[in-house]
């Protein structure tokens, strides 16, 4: 006689942060409020298109702070 083995399921298992598709939620930003967010090493991006989305962030936010670490 073969009895099911229970999956014991911790109780912390529910306060674990879903994992959000960070590319989808750009595509409907951009698709459906006009918000384009752009990494601008991105290296989808060839390298005119990154220089001019450097110069659009450097223009309207100011030069980018150095990360330590």
């Amino acid at each position: 006689m073969k009895v099911p083995t229970h999956h014991y399921q911790c109780p912390l298992g529910r306060l674990q942060p879903t994992v959000t598709d960070l590319d989808s939620v750009k595509q409907r930003g951009w698709r459906d409020q006009n918000i384009l967010v752009v990494n601008a090493e991105d290296k989808r991006l060839d390298y005119l298109e990154r220089e001019l989305v450097r110069r659009i962030g450097e223009r309207l936010y100011g030069t980018p702070r150095t990360r330590h670490g």
